[in-house]
């Protein structure tokens, strides 16, 4: 990646509500994050959202949030909550418990 590229990177922290737990939908959205080249993770919280750390060019990270708007069929998205972050530079998106 170039230096130009590394500037560009932007990271959001997204809580999904709904529906999303028990449904796939971790595993959803690490799939959809290894197809578009986001880095992150994606985890259960106790209160029965999910919460992805998504970072990537500003292009790559909109893609990953219009798919958490979205979610896996057997999801029911109702809404989303994102935050703006400091990239840390991460690789790779993993499922985390």
């Amino acid at each position: 990646m170039s230096p130009q590229q590394d500037e560009q990177r932007i990271r959001r922290v997204v809580r999904v509500h709904g529906r999303v737990q028990g449904v796939g939908f971790r595993m959803d959205a690490a799939r959809e994050a290894a197809r578009l080249g986001a880095a992150g993770t994606v985890r259960n919280l106790w209160d029965g959202t999910v919460e992805a750390d998504v970072e990537g060019t500003t292009e790559v990270v909109e893609a990953m949030l219009d798919h958490l708007r979205q979610g896996p069929s057997s999801a029911r998205v109702d809404g989303i909550d994102v935050r703006r972050e400091t990239p840390r530079g991460q690789t790779g998106f993993r499922i985390s418990d």
